[in-house]
């Protein structure tokens, strides 16, 4: 039962009316993420799905398989076009929608709550954020978004056999970002705890378990044979997202950016809703638990940011039956204040998070306070500043070159782009950069990027300053203010094969 003794489904007429305005709003915003994707350049963490999308496995350091394979399926078909390879993100984008809208035409809202729940969720910031990088968080979002309106479907139909597709969906988040675990014990929990226990003894429940097991099979025994590298990578990366206060604003960023600001009322409201309504309870725990297993962990606020969808659907589909009891002049106008809120709030995060435009005010505004939009910044003009180092050196130093890259943007970006200038492929030992190894003949000469000068020193003989990674537009980003010099040196102090006993560093 809910709050008013009427199940949730049949208390708005109407409730499996037409699907096509969610459709349409969810094709527009897509079309609109097309339009804009193409103005910059590839973000860092792109440019480490591409190189991983060039050896394909059973895992990388860093993540699961899936996302690298869907970028070398991208590569296969646009080449090494931005808005071609990130329009898998813009699809997962476009689907998140629709399945919100579904979810509250499922939970028994007309037109009203699901346009509602739509753009809301089109307008938040993080979703819309994922629609413009290719980035495995994309996909993440939409696999959380799909399993809470599996959930729904179940629970609303009483249909076991939806285990099946939660199963598939979990096994496919599993092999997309580890902390899927997050939100299945979220639903662990929401079937003990509630009245959805009774599936505990179904057939279809552990069927569903078989098959997420099954998907996810391939890259546990690869983090079997790997002595489970992805978990020491995932244990050094929280500790250093701790150490620099990137685990900060958990709490207020839930608000912020997770969901649209202004339909924070509408979340919450939906909320309540699930854990007063007996049938869908289960929903609730389905956000209450991994909120707050990120929250004691001190995870990044966006690991939660695929739970928002099926509370605004709820509450949309509350706020509109509420609706229904007032006088039309206070429908009209409460429902207009909350449309012209959501649409204030998301052009204002679109001004800040989507490339709109390539030059002039706008652009330097989501410059400013945008730090992934200035990653995307200067790739092109560190590959050939490198060729340019590389020609200028002696025709025996050329010959048995090597390029030492300090993180996984450099190392992507050289990997593709220095193709174009015959560059020789990368080496590195950040993240799964160590998998590939090196050079079976160690080079004797290394062009040095990424790296101080104190640290070249360290690793290479007889370093010098050679060239910058600064950029044409002047932007400060990681490459030009961490480490904007490239060096020459000589060959290592160490053999390789000593500084690949150490083992992946971590970035």
């Amino acid at each position: 039962m809910t709050t008013t003794g009427v199940p949730v489904q049949n208390a708005v007429p109407g409730y499996r009316g037409s699907v096509v305005p969610v459709l349409v709003i969810a094709v527009l915003f897509g079309a609109a993420h097309m339009l804009t994707n193409g103005q910059y350049g590839f973000h860092r963490d792109e440019w480490q799905f591409l190189s991983d999308a060039q050896h394909l496995d059973w895992g990388f350091v860093p993540y699961p398989p899936l996302t690298a394979a869907l970028e070398h399926l991208g590569l296969k078909m646009f080449g090494l076009s931005l808005v071609g390879l990130r329009v898998f993100s813009v699809f997962a984008q476009i689907l998140v929608i629709v399945a919100s809208g579904l979810m509250a035409r499922d939970l028994g809202g007309g037109r009203l709550a699901q346009t509602f729940t739509a753009i809301a969720v089109a307008l938040s910031p993080v979703p819309m954020f994922e629609a413009t990088e290719f980035q495995y968080s994309s996909f993440d979002l939409l696999w959380w978004v799909l399993i809470a309106w599996c959930v729904i479907r179940l629970m609303r139909d009483d249909e076991p056999r939806w285990w099946v597709a939660i199963g598939i969906l979990a096994g496919l988040g599993l092999q997309t970002k580890y902390s899927m675990a997050f939100e299945l014990a979220g639903v662990l929990v929401g079937v003990l705890l509630t009245d959805a226990r009774r599936y505990v003894m179904n057939g279809w429940f552990w069927a569903g378990g078989a098959i997420a097991l099954l998907v996810f099979a391939p890259n546990l025994v690869w983090l079997v044979r790997h002595d489970f590298v992805s978990y020491h990578f995932l244990q050094a990366i929280h500790a250093r997202d701790v150490s620099e206060g990137r685990a900060d604003g958990f709490l207020r960023d839930q608000f912020l950016v997770n969901a649209n600001l202004f339909a924070a009322p509408v979340w919450l409201a939906g909320l309540f809703a699930y854990c007063k309504d007996r049938r869908y309870r289960m929903l609730a725990w389905m956000y209450v638990v991994p909120l707050l297993l990120f929250l004691f962990a001190k995870g990044r606020f966006y690991y939660t940011c695929g739970a928002y969808p099926m509370l605004l659907a709820m509450g949309a589909v509350v706020g509109e039956r509420w609706l229904r009891t007032l006088r039309l002049a206070w429908r009209v106008g409460i429902t207009t204040l909350m449309f012209t809120g959501v649409f204030a709030i998301g052009i204002y995060a679109a001004l800040n998070i989507v490339p709109i435009a390539s030059s002039g005010p706008l652009r330097d505004f989501a410059l400013k306070h945008n730090g992934d939009l200035r990653e995307e910044i200067g790739w092109d003009e560190i590959v050939a500043q490198v060729a340019v180092i590389r020609d200028a050196l002696p025709a025996e130093q050329q010959a048995n070159l090597g390029i030492a890259v300090g993180n996984y943007g450099e190392y992507g970006a050289i990997a593709l782009l220095g193709q174009h200038y015959h560059l020789p492929a990368p080496i590195s030992t950040i993240n799964s950069g160590w998998l590939r190894g090196y050079p079976q003949t160690p080079p004797t000469t290394f062009i040095v990027l990424g790296s101080s000068h104190e640290r070249a020193d360290e690793l290479f003989s007889d370093c010098r300053l050679a060239g910058h990674t600064a950029n044409a537009l002047g932007v400060v980003n990681e490459e030009s203010r961490d480490h904007p010099d490239i060096f020459v040196c000589g060959p290592t102090r160490k053999p390789l094969s000593e500084l690949w006993k150490h083992g992946a560093e971590f970035g």
